[in-house]
């Protein structure tokens, strides 16, 4: 029944559309319409497919096997759109494995429920055809991403979760005043338990049922597009849950999990990693991701736990992994296949991105997979989120002591790719919001906040910032409800994200600011050694465009500071994130100064600045 060179290829790990092979497809099948259903069960006894249309009987409609494929199939007459389904597995010696859901399944009932729903091939008319075309270049063009979860990011007035079309509505606004460029949604593949933010997946090619169907995230996707709005989607190859109805042991073997213990578990979360040595898993991972490419025309990949898939010891103690055949502690058969996923990615959707969390020191994360890298298009900067929330922390009295946690990055900037993250992981389990780790009374630790932000928008690197943080939510993010939207137009919270606006549009307006931010040029210290007053200066530059800035992390404000400068001229002041209209105290240059022929740490010129408190300014010559 299944066409025996696409059951090769999907054996040998190669398909990177099985998605389109293995799943129930509605169809005409010898005159009469139904339902083809395929699965992957290669040490099951006997796969039957039950569901609305056979009255759930596991002896209405077997499932035959293809060949030697370990795939099994079947077409049901009279299966139609719509209707739920599921596998009924046997082992060989007939003992009863379990119903199943369907692992390459496009739609699912809504939780509680974890059937499968058969699902005809969309017919949504997209729109966004000069979008897809014409993708920005990544390396060179802005981007500065929103991170959200759909499900707290807001609710309707009786606290239910939005729909896409209702959330759009909300959203675009919102993102349109602020001025990023791209979101990013956590996971919205298909996830059993709210409480997991879909960090534990069971659906690698439905869009969860929370929000609407399939069909709904693509006019959800299609009208940012429309908008101007990229949309990058969470994804997670590392790990499954143990849900008795999903992966784990499918066939009543470990399929896509390891079958060794020291391979089998996550510690970390309690679930079980894939088996990336096993072809078809490999065949089953590159296809989700692009299905999420092709399909719902997302513009990139954020991959999930990356370092938790690099190292065969990670989370484990001493004595609960095995070295690889090298003797060392790299997970080999993870390597390639994230090697495999970029190539394929790439490849197949040109201009779209695959950014890595990864949280270690690994080589060439963001390097192409030719020069020996993994092969990411970015990284996520984790050391710079970490010590630069180490750093603002902490009382201003004491941040000269620390003034390398600020400038130590950059020694390292231009190693990867990198994006400069402020995530969800930094407002929960305990850490508390931004605006709770920040010091001092509330006007400080508002000026502290904009501080921070403009330390992320001017440094090198791209942007992401979590909901909340554009208005300084003051309570931990709690997924289970909507964001503190009253506190949003609060003076100091409404001051913060209009210069969430002005920062975005300057950085996409100033090529200084996002042009070289992966080329050692575009960087330049003016001033790093300032300690003493707790003061940064460097210089953005991007082609013939180049920008001044300078960072006080001080309350106290400097009169006739100086700082050299590489050419003489009238420098204007285009940012002072201590202007009234942030909530600041309105301190800063008047607009800007000239400069003085007077030599200043090894420049020609130099500028005479009152440095506003606990606030950042950007000049231009």
């Amino acid at each position: 029944m299944l066409p025996p060179a696409e059951l090769a290829e999907f054996n040998a790990g190669r398909h990177r559309h099985a998605h389109r092979l293995l799943g129930a497809h509605p169809l005409d099948g010898d005159g009469a319409a139904g339902t083809r259903f395929a699965v992957w069960a290669p040490d099951a006894g006997r796969v039957a497919v039950v569901g609305d249309f056979n009255g759930w009987n596991a002896a209405a409609d077997p499932l035959a096997p293809q060949g030697g494929s370990g795939v099994w199939a079947a077409f049901v007459p009279g299966a139609r759109d719509g209707q739920h389904y599921k596998y009924a597995v046997y082992r060989r010696d007939g003992s009863w494995v379990g119903l199943k859901s369907d692992p390459y399944a496009r739609r699912f009932e809504l939780r509680p429920g974890t059937a499968s729903v058969i699902t005809a091939p969309s017919r949504f008319q997209w729109s966004d055809a000069g979008w897809l075309r014409d993708r920005p270049d990544w390396r060179h063009s802005p981007l500065s991403i929103y991170e959200l979860h759909a499900g707290s990011w807001r609710r309707d007035a009786a606290g239910r979760l939005l729909g896409w079309r209702a959330l759009a509505e909300e959203l675009l606004p919102w993102l349109q005043r602020t001025g990023f460029t791209h979101i990013e949604l956590l996971p919205v593949t298909e996830h059993p338990l709210d409480e997991s933010w879909g960090y534990q997946c069971t659906g690698y090619f439905a869009p969860t049922r929370r929000h609407g169907e399939p069909d709904d995230l693509r006019w959800f996707i299609d009208r940012l597009h429309a908008a101007g709005i990229g949309v990058i989607l969470d994804w997670v190859p590392g790990h499954f849950p143990r849900d008795a109805h999903a992966l784990a042991r499918f066939d009543g073997t470990a399929l896509y999990e390891h079958e060794a213990p020291h391979r089998a578990e996550a510690p970390e979360w309690g679930t079980l990693q894939f088996n990336f040595g096993r072809h078809e898993v490999r065949s089953f991972l590159v296809s989700s991701a692009l299905c999420w490419l092709e399909d719902f025309h997302a513009d990139g990949l954020r991959v999930d736990a990356v370092a938790s898939m690099l190292y065969l010891d990670y989370g484990r103690r001493p004595g609960e992994w095995l070295p690889n055949a090298h003797g060392g502690r790299e997970d080999l058969e993870a390597i390639a296949f994230l090697r495999e996923l970029n190539i394929a990615t790439h490849a197949e959707c040109p201009g779209t991105v695959t950014i890595a969390e990864e949280s270690t020191d690994w080589p060439g994360v963001s390097r192409p997979t030719w020069l020996g890298g993994l092969g990411f298009s970015m990284k996520w900067d984790m050391g710079w989120m970490h010590d630069t929330l180490d750093y603002l922390r902490r009382d201003p009295v004491h941040r000269r002591y620390h003034h390398d946690r600020l400038t130590f990055g950059l020694l390292y900037a231009h190693s990867e790719n990198f994006v400069l993250p402020l995530s969800h992981d930094e407002v929960v389990h305990g850490k508390g919001s931004l605006y709770a780790r920040m010091p001092g009374d509330d006007w400080q630790r508002h000026a502290n906040l904009r501080l921070l932000l403009a330390w992320q928008f001017t440094r090198p690197g791209k942007k992401l910032l979590f909901m909340g943080g554009e208005f300084g939510a003051r309570g931990e993010w709690a997924p289970e409800r909507a964001l503190d939207w009253e506190r949003a137009v609060e003076p100091l919270a409404a001051g913060l994200v209009d210069l969430v606006g002005d920062l975005n549009r300057l950085y996409r307006a100033r090529r200084a600011l996002h042009g070289a931010d992966f080329e050692p040029h575009g960087f330049e210290w003016l001033d790093c050694h300032d300690a003493e007053n707790s003061v940064l200066a460097f210089l953005r530059r991007a082609g013939d465009d180049e920008l001044v800035v300078v960072l006080n992390f001080t309350p106290s404000p400097r009169h006739g500071y100086r700082i050299g400068v590489p050419a003489a001229g009238f420098y204007c002041e285009l940012l002072n994130t201590d202007a009234a209209c942030y909530g600041g105290s309105n301190a800063g240059n008047r607009g800007g100064t000239a400069s003085e022929p007077a030599p200043w740490l090894g420049r020609p010129h130099s500028l005479r600045l009152t440095l506003p408190p606990l606030a950042a300014l950007v000049l231009s010559r």
